[in-house]
């Protein structure tokens, strides 16, 4: 079946993980913006990417440009840099998809649950922006290495919250287009425990010398999503 295709910002689209989201996601046919704060550093990983995906409809710019530019909009930024990111480009989400990949990590202890003060990084981005942005959570327990690796199928699931159904529904779409099987994980306030996931997937990685990472996978809903499509 045939989605609609969007204009996505990447904000954070330079690091590991936003460039193989915006690398999976521009080779299924949305037109990616490459999002900074350094733009000699946007422009090398926009060629980059574009290298992996010819024919992609990849560029770059300034943070607020690229989600002025687009319908919807992925963040990837370091905990440390997410408010700041939120407030720099506040007016230019106003009425769109706000989809935070962010994961509380407190280095270097970054194998160890530290959610901040109120439970969710992502909820409080919620908070912050109030009902004029839809924000969902998601992303946050897939391996960045196997994103950037277009002939692998991840090997994980993602789980995706937000107080809006309809938003929620968007993202899993795009995670279908990226290749990867996503569910509905109920309100933003859910947002914890994927958050709070990352962690322990961390430290089983550590402790078990994983290549490419570990994953999760939700079991016992294939049937019932058989059922209705059915």
């Amino acid at each position: 079946m045939d989605r609609q295709k969007y204009t996505i910002a990447l904000l954070g689209g330079t690091g590991a993980e936003g460039s193989g989201i915006a690398l999976r996601l521009a080779r299924a046919g949305h037109r990616v913006i490459i999002g900074s704060r350094d733009a000699d550093k946007a422009a090398r990983a926009c060629s980059e990417l574009a290298g992996l995906a010819p024919g992609a409809a990849l560029s770059h710019d300034a943070n607020p440009e690229a989600a002025a530019a687009a319908q919807i909009v992925i963040m990837t930024v370091p905990h440390a840099g997410q408010q700041k990111t939120v407030q720099e480009v506040r007016e230019q989400l106003a009425g769109k998809i706000l989809v935070d990949a962010t994961v509380p990590l407190v280095p270097p202890k970054v194998a160890r649950v530290q959610l901040p003060e109120g439970g969710s990084a992502v909820a409080a981005v919620q908070r912050l922006l109030g009902d004029a942005v839809r924000v969902v959570s998601a992303f946050q327990n897939v391996s960045a290495h196997h994103l950037r690796d277009l002939a692998h199928v991840p090997d994980c699931d993602v789980l995706v919250c937000g107080d809006d159904p309809e938003a929620r529904e968007t993202v899993v779409g795009l995670a279908a287009d990226m290749g990867l099987r996503a569910w509905h994980a109920g309100a933003i306030a859910n947002s914890a425990a994927t958050e709070a996931l990352t962690s322990l997937l961390i430290a089983m990685n550590m402790r078990y010398k994983v290549p490419g990472g570990t994953g999760i996978r939700i079991t016992g809903l294939e049937e019932t999503a058989e059922a209705r499509r059915t």
